[in-house]
């Protein structure tokens, strides 16, 4: 707390000329947008499609790469409000850096903002896990008999009670082929934690990008309650198809996907077709990667959230259970 109030002390003097600073070098690199304000610069629609498009390059992610070089100053800055826009574009980058690791090309331009996004997180947490704690069903509640809670507790049941959301992170320099999907995922993470301030187009891009990394082909499961009755196992396997764009999904990477993809689909932007179709599409494609895998630890969230988003679907927009307002008052 003490360090992020020092920082945020820091910088709030000095965050105008460095808005002015990071639109002057962003306009270099983007020529249509030298008349952006600072104020436009955190909200205009046009400059995501511009910044994507760039980052989708052959050679986007090279070490020589001016505009990772930009992404890297701007989130190092110190500035919350750059520091969000560096964040809109992490789905490209770390999509985009996935993709490509299998061509083994050095892509140290993408690494290092990976690195500062890993970093900020890392000194953040000051060396805690990210822990919840979670009803212990083995200790009687309130609600209760009151004999009942004179029963002894075990030590194995207290310790059941907090659970590691995100371990504890370790400061690293470099990017190695045993740490990549950590410090992806961390990254991740920290996207997910500032997520109500990312718009659309960003959540879009990234259930896109799941459905590339899955690399399989999941329409076989877009009506699955009505294939479990109609058809057999052996006509769904034969109906499913390889893309290309497949990575490795350990759970350190696909846990902090999974929440930005229940985000996407139970989130207040759900209504917004484009947003939801793409992100069950994501979550069918990522089901069918698991099926194969036969990775139950995946299978079951991301069927819960196929089941959800089924609910969404199909709900009411009225609540039932909401009481009627009314500015009547019947005596």
């Amino acid at each position: 707390m003490s360090v992020d109030g020092a920082t945020a002390t820091a910088t709030s003097t000095d965050s105008p000329e460095k808005l002015k600073a990071a639109i002057a070098s962003l306009s270099s690199m983007v020529p249509s947008l030298g008349s952006t304000t600072p104020s436009s610069l955190l909200t205009s629609p046009e400059i995501y499609p511009q910044i994507s498009s760039l980052l989708r390059k052959p050679n986007s992610g090279a070490g020589d790469s001016n505009l990772c070089r930009w992404l890297y100053d701007t989130f190092q800055s110190g500035v919350p409000e750059l520091q969000l826009l560096v964040l809109r574009f992490l789905p490209v980058i770390a999509g985009v850096y996935l993709c490509r690791v299998a061509d083994r090309k050095p892509q140290a331009g993408f690494e290092a903002v990976l690195l500062a996004l890993y970093a900020h997180e890392t000194a953040s947490r000051a060396a805690q896990p990210v822990t919840v704690t979670i009803p212990d069903l083995a200790n009687p509640s309130i609600y209760h008999d009151a004999s009942s809670s004179k029963a002894p507790q075990t030590k194995d049941a207290d310790a059941a009670v907090t659970a590691v959301v995100s371990p504890a992170l370790e400061p690293h320099g470099t990017v190695r082929s045993t740490r990549r999907a950590r410090i992806v995922g961390v990254a991740l993470e920290l996207f997910f934690a500032r997520i109500r301030h990312m718009p659309v187009a960003s959540k879009v891009e990234f259930c896109r990008f799941c459905k590339t990394w899955a690399g399989q082909d999941g329409d076989m499961y877009r009506k699955l309650e009505e294939e479990e009755e109609e058809e057999g196992g052996e006509k769904v396997v034969a109906q499913e198809k390889k893309v290309e764009g497949r990575v490795p999904l350990p759970w350190e990477l696909l846990q902090p996907v999974l929440r930005i993809l229940g985000h996407c689909l139970l989130g207040p932007h759900n209504r917004d077709v484009e947003l939801f179709e793409a992100a069950s599409d994501a979550c069918r494609s990522l089901f069918a990667r698991s099926m194969h895998d036969v990775n139950p630890k995946a299978i079951l969230p991301i069927r819960s959230l196929m089941r959800l988003s089924k609910d969404v679907l199909h709900r009411n927009p009225l609540d039932p259970t909401e009481l009627p307002f009314s500015d009547v008052i019947s005596l």
